[in-house]
């Protein structure tokens, strides 16, 4: 049974930071290209950034382009994500995705929902002004 739990959400300040964090269960995160969305009421889920199957390489989201970094422990069989500068715009619910199939990210397609077979339950990060 594969299960993703996300944690480190919650309310800050515009300007802030947080660090979303996605244990995984059941599941590898070695071998399978993994990724965090989010989506805001009344909006369509979209991609914020993905991380290769080995880790090596890193994709983000043209909005969050150098304030966001992706990444994996390995060890812990965990998935992270560090927001820096946060906008009030990016509150959203927050998810973590696994792909299904062993191999590198689509660098075409790593922000399309319909890559990721396996998904958290989600996390909401409030920005305030």
């Amino acid at each position: 049974h594969v299960q993703l739990v996300e944690s480190g959400g919650g309310s800050v300040q515009a300007g802030g930071s947080l660090r979303l964090s996605c244990a995984a269960s059941g599941y590898t995160i070695s071998g399978y290209c993994w990724a965090w969305f989010r989506q805001a009421l009344g909006k369509e889920r979209g991609g914020v950034a993905a991380i290769d199957s080995d880790g090596s390489t890193s994709y983000v989201a043209d909005s969050v382009e150098g304030r966001v970094t992706i990444s994996k422990d390995l060890a812990k069989n965990s998935l992270y994500l560090q927001m820096n500068i946060l906008k009030p715009e990016e509150s959203a619910m927050y998810y973590c995705a696994a792909d299904a199939a062993l191999g590198p990210c689509w660098r075409g397609g790593w922000s399309w929902s319909r890559e990721y077979k396996y998904w958290g339950q989600g996390n909401q990060v409030t920005v305030s002004t």
